[in-house]
């Protein structure tokens, strides 16, 4: 993908990952936290997922044709190596959700006359889900966070000027 009505592809595709990747780890967090949150969502997490997944390679292949159509300077190259670093953690919520969401359909399918040691041995693998999510939802947000902040910078460097230079009238 190249052009998308005259537009760079990536600068379209960039507003899908900004908003489907904390949307996602919100989303997983929560689900992996309160059980009865994930049965309610049900197969939608995993499915979120796949579409955060998809989007990430997608925005990053634009970009590259991006890359290879502007002029390169330190700022954009770092940009394009961050960029690269988003499809693990986008390919890791992927893996937790429907991890989650299995998990939680197979306790439903369990029913609730399991036993109190089913439910205990139960309870170290929630937890470690829940940790584990939290930690890559984290490192998700935070990695989309740097790679906007620094395609930002790329793209406006010496782009604008901080007095207006207009006459005022609007």
């Amino acid at each position: 993908m190249s052009l998308v009505n005259g537009l760079p592809a990536h600068i379209l595709l960039v507003h899908f990952v900004v908003v489907l990747v904390p949307l996602t780890a919100l989303a997983l967090v929560v689900c992996a936290i309160r059980p009865k949150a994930a049965q309610r969502m049900g197969v939608v997490l995993p499915l979120l997922a796949l579409v955060t997944l998809v989007s990430v390679p997608l925005t990053t292949q634009a970009g590259e044709w991006l890359e290879a159509h502007v002029d390169g300077n330190a700022l954009v190259r770092r940009h394009a190596e961050l960029g690269d670093g988003l499809l693990p953690w986008a390919g890791g919520l992927f893996l937790l959700a429907v991890a989650v969401w299995w998990a939680t359909g197979r306790a439903a399918a369990s029913g609730s006359g399991a036993s109190g040691s089913a439910r205990w041995s139960a309870t170290p693998v929630r937890v470690a889900a829940a940790v584990l999510s939290l930690v890559v939802a984290a490192g998700a947000v935070v990695d989309v966070y740097r790679i906007g902040d620094s395609g930002a910078k790329a793209a406006w460097q010496d782009g604008f000027s901080k007095t207006a230079s207009g006459d005022g009238d609007d």
